[in-house]
Protein backbone atom coordinates (compact mmCIF):
# COMPACT_ATOMS: atom_id res chain seq x y z
CA UNK A 1 0.00 0.00 0.00
CA UNK A 2 2.84 2.39 0.83
CA UNK A 3 4.28 1.88 -2.66
CA UNK A 4 1.01 3.16 -4.13
CA UNK A 5 0.06 5.88 -1.65
CA UNK A 6 3.60 6.96 -0.77
CA UNK A 7 3.77 9.32 -3.72
CA UNK A 8 0.81 11.25 -2.29
CA UNK A 9 2.46 11.97 1.06
CA UNK A 10 2.78 15.73 0.62
CA UNK A 11 -0.72 16.39 -0.77
CA UNK A 12 -2.21 14.12 1.89
CA UNK A 13 -0.36 15.94 4.65
CA UNK A 14 -1.53 19.27 3.21
CA UNK A 15 -5.11 18.00 3.29
CA UNK A 16 -4.69 16.84 6.89
CA UNK A 17 -3.24 20.21 7.90
CA UNK A 18 -5.94 22.20 6.09
CA UNK A 19 -8.90 20.16 7.36
CA UNK A 20 -7.58 20.00 10.94
CA UNK A 21 -6.85 23.74 10.92
CA UNK A 22 -10.27 24.65 9.58
CA UNK A 23 -12.11 22.34 11.98
CA UNK A 24 -10.12 23.86 14.86
CA UNK A 25 -10.96 27.37 13.61
CA UNK A 26 -14.67 26.47 13.49
CA UNK A 27 -14.36 25.07 17.02
CA UNK A 28 -12.94 28.42 18.13
CA UNK A 29 -15.55 30.42 16.19
CA UNK A 30 -18.27 28.65 18.20
CA UNK A 31 -16.92 30.41 21.28
CA UNK A 32 -17.90 33.68 19.59
CA UNK A 33 -21.49 32.63 18.93
CA UNK A 34 -20.93 31.34 15.39
CA UNK A 35 -21.82 27.93 13.95
CA UNK A 36 -24.32 27.14 16.68
CA UNK A 37 -22.12 28.14 19.60
CA UNK A 38 -22.60 30.56 22.44
CA UNK A 39 -20.60 33.74 23.01
CA UNK A 40 -17.98 33.24 25.70
CA UNK A 41 -17.70 35.96 28.33
CA UNK A 42 -15.18 38.61 27.25
CA UNK A 43 -11.63 38.08 28.48
CA UNK A 44 -12.50 34.78 30.14
CA UNK A 45 -10.38 31.65 29.83
CA UNK A 46 -12.84 30.29 27.26
CA UNK A 47 -12.68 33.55 25.28
CA UNK A 48 -8.88 33.36 25.01
CA UNK A 49 -9.10 29.66 24.10
CA UNK A 50 -11.44 30.70 21.28
CA UNK A 51 -8.94 33.28 20.05
CA UNK A 52 -6.15 30.68 19.99
CA UNK A 53 -8.40 28.16 18.24
CA UNK A 54 -9.76 30.58 15.63
CA UNK A 55 -6.50 32.34 14.77
CA UNK A 56 -4.32 29.25 15.22
CA UNK A 57 -6.65 27.11 13.15
CA UNK A 58 -6.68 29.53 10.24
CA UNK A 59 -2.88 29.95 10.32
CA UNK A 60 -2.35 26.18 10.46
CA UNK A 61 -4.79 25.68 7.57
CA UNK A 62 -2.93 28.10 5.31
CA UNK A 63 0.44 26.95 6.61
CA UNK A 64 1.72 30.25 7.98
CA UNK A 65 3.93 30.08 11.09
CA UNK A 66 2.77 26.49 11.13
CA UNK A 67 5.18 24.95 13.65
CA UNK A 68 4.77 27.73 16.21
CA UNK A 69 0.98 27.90 15.91
CA UNK A 70 0.59 24.12 15.97
CA UNK A 71 2.76 23.95 19.09
CA UNK A 72 0.65 26.63 20.82
CA UNK A 73 -2.58 24.89 19.79
CA UNK A 74 -1.23 21.54 20.99
CA UNK A 75 -0.44 23.07 24.38
CA UNK A 76 -3.86 24.68 24.56
CA UNK A 77 -5.51 21.33 23.94
CA UNK A 78 -3.33 19.64 26.58
CA UNK A 79 -4.37 22.34 29.05
CA UNK A 80 -8.03 21.96 28.02
CA UNK A 81 -7.83 18.23 28.64
CA UNK A 82 -6.27 18.49 32.08
CA UNK A 83 -8.38 21.45 33.24
CA UNK A 84 -11.78 20.56 31.81
CA UNK A 85 -11.84 16.83 31.09
CA UNK A 86 -9.44 14.93 33.36
CA UNK A 87 -11.25 15.99 36.57
CA UNK A 88 -14.32 14.09 35.27
CA UNK A 89 -12.39 10.80 35.12
CA UNK A 90 -9.14 9.41 33.82
CA UNK A 91 -10.12 8.03 30.41
CA UNK A 92 -10.76 10.41 27.50
CA UNK A 93 -13.62 8.29 26.15
CA UNK A 94 -15.37 8.60 29.52
CA UNK A 95 -14.68 12.27 30.32
CA UNK A 96 -15.44 13.76 26.88
CA UNK A 97 -11.80 14.58 26.19
CA UNK A 98 -11.21 12.52 23.03
CA UNK A 99 -11.22 15.56 20.75
CA UNK A 100 -8.84 17.48 23.00
CA UNK A 101 -6.38 14.56 23.10
CA UNK A 102 -6.63 13.98 19.35
CA UNK A 103 -6.06 17.67 18.52
CA UNK A 104 -3.21 17.84 21.04
CA UNK A 105 -1.24 15.04 19.40
CA UNK A 106 -2.21 15.97 15.85
CA UNK A 107 -0.94 19.51 16.35
CA UNK A 108 2.18 18.25 18.09
CA UNK A 109 2.92 16.18 14.97
CA UNK A 110 2.25 19.16 12.69
CA UNK A 111 4.51 21.34 14.89
CA UNK A 112 7.33 18.81 14.50
CA UNK A 113 6.81 18.37 10.74
CA UNK A 114 6.17 21.98 9.76
CA UNK A 115 3.83 23.25 7.07
CA UNK A 116 5.03 20.98 4.32
CA UNK A 117 5.40 21.58 0.61
CA UNK A 118 1.95 23.12 0.11
CA UNK A 119 2.06 25.88 2.72
CA UNK A 120 2.69 29.60 2.89
CA UNK A 121 5.77 28.82 4.99
CA UNK A 122 7.28 26.99 2.02
CA UNK A 123 6.91 29.97 -0.33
Amino acid sequence: MKAILGRFTEPTFALLRIVAGLMFAFHGAQKFGLFGGQMAPMFSQVFFAGVIELVGGVLIAVGFMTSLMAFICSGEMAAAYFLAHAPKGGWPNMNGGELAVLYCFLFLYIAARGGGRYSVDRR
